[in-house]
């Protein structure tokens, strides 16, 4: 069984999709001084795996650094050899994991019904990300849960500060935070204090629930 002791700490992973590497990288460094130190850069990002080694190179261990939107086996390797500890899917697609897998990182496949969860635990996911989890909410979550408590799942879309508690009362392994913590618009606008200002709200929002 996969170490998820690393996840469960970090509790929040920012989605980074950013429109160029300097936004990614300034954006980071604003979620990390916002106290948000759990990082998915995403393939979205042009040259993903610069930003990876980058931050890696900055901040060390003092962040948990993954890459999201992995697609293909290259995409996967590259972001390994860059310093993911973590690769996320979008959906579960048998030679993408298995790709995934070959890397010996912590993998995430994205699934919605309970028989895409099934799936991907089968294929051998370490943990299944509810994507979007904004279609169903907390609730929805939490019925997913019922039949499947031993299932690590991390629900991605949709979570905010508001309702971060909810989530994690649901079951959550972690949370994915997107759009409501760093979207893409901000980044694009050069606005890093908003990221920074969201990541101290999402930090203040796990403290209350953790406390």
């Amino acid at each position: 069984m996969a170490d998820l002791s690393k996840l469960r700490q970090t509790r929040v992973l920012a989605v980074v999709r950013a429109p160029d590497t300097e936004s990614a990288l300034r954006g980071a460094a604003a979620l990390l001084e916002g106290g948000v130190n759990g990082l998915e850069i995403t393939y979205s990002t042009p040259d993903a795996p610069a930003v990876i080694r980058a931050l890696r190179a900055e901040y060390g261990d003092a962040v948990y650094l993954g890459a999201g939107t992995v697609l293909t086996q290259r995409q996967a390797e590259d972001a390994v050899d860059a310093g993911a500890e973590f690769l996320v899917s979008p959906g579960t697609v048998a030679e993408t994991v298995a790709a995934m897998k070959a890397t010996g990182s912590l993998v995430m496949a994205g699934a919605l019904t309970p028989t895409e969860v099934l799936t991907a635990v089968g294929l051998g996911a370490d943990v299944v990300k509810i994507f979007p989890a904004s279609l169903g909410g907390p609730s929805y979550f939490r019925a997913l849960r019922g039949p499947l408590p031993d299932v690590p799942l991390m629900p991605t879309g949709g979570v905010t500060p508001g309702n971060i508690a909810d989530w994690f009362a649901a079951g959550a392994v972690a949370v994915g935070a997107g759009g409501d913590l760093c979207s893409t618009a901000d980044l694009a606008a050069g606005r890093y204090d908003v990221v920074r200002e969201n990541a101290r709200t999402f930090s203040a929002a796990l403290e209350r629930t953790f406390a």
